[in-house]
């Protein structure tokens, strides 16, 4: 699984315990009162790969493993982020996700024989440092967002986005750099 050749994920039964033990623990920081924050920062820190010191991730949140997951210094998830880690996904520093969000390393065989034998793959996804990810973003497997970026809400990710990027679209592409006229925009109607 974690060198990105295809892996049986339906019936190995150490990734269906190692599946279940993340499942368990989402749903315990699922439940949790918000205002609970030593008490979700601690499960947060169970589950996950890597953390630093400051962030907050917004019930509810589920993930597959846990462990393949990194996240950056004031890293904010909104509600309903799914991340299905399967390979490795990490998140920079100051990386902003709206609710509704998913990020996807898995994938199946487009033939019916394979994939209904329970075989999948999985291709890491890196998001750089100071990103923004609209609501409803989907970033699909293998795919490297850049620094300094953001993607416009209800995007599909299929292919890498560079540095310094305003991307959207399904599929989502780059529709124009960042420049330093957007640090003087005025955003007040």
């Amino acid at each position: 699984m974690l060198a990105g050749k295809t892996y049986d994920a339906n019936y190995d039964k150490e990734l269906i315990a190692e599946r279940t033990r993340a499942k368990e623990l989402c749903y315990d920081f699922n439940h949790l009162r918000p205002s609970d924050v030593d008490g979700q920062q601690a499960l947060i820190h169970r589950l996950l790969g890597r953390t630093k010191e400051s962030f907050t991730i917004t019930a509810p949140f589920w993930c597959d493993y846990g462990y393949n997951i990194e996240i950056g210094e004031n890293f904010y998830s909104n509600h309903n982020l799914v991340i299905l880690d399967a390979a490795k996904v990490s998140f920079g520093d100051n990386v902003f996700i709206g609710p509704d969000c998913g990020f996807h390393t898995a994938g199946h065989p487009i033939d019916s024989e394979r994939r209904n034998k329970g075989l999948e793959y999985a291709y890491p996804v890196t998001v750089g440092d100071n990103v923004w990810i609209g609501a409803g973003v989907q970033v699909m497997p293998g795919v490297t967002i850049g620094s300094n970026v953001v993607i416009g809400g209800g995007s599909v990710v299929v292919k890498d986005i560079p540095d310094n990027s305003v991307a959207v679209g399904n599929p989502c592409r780059v529709i124009r750099p960042i420049t330093d006229a957007d640090r003087h925009k005025c955003w007040d109607k």
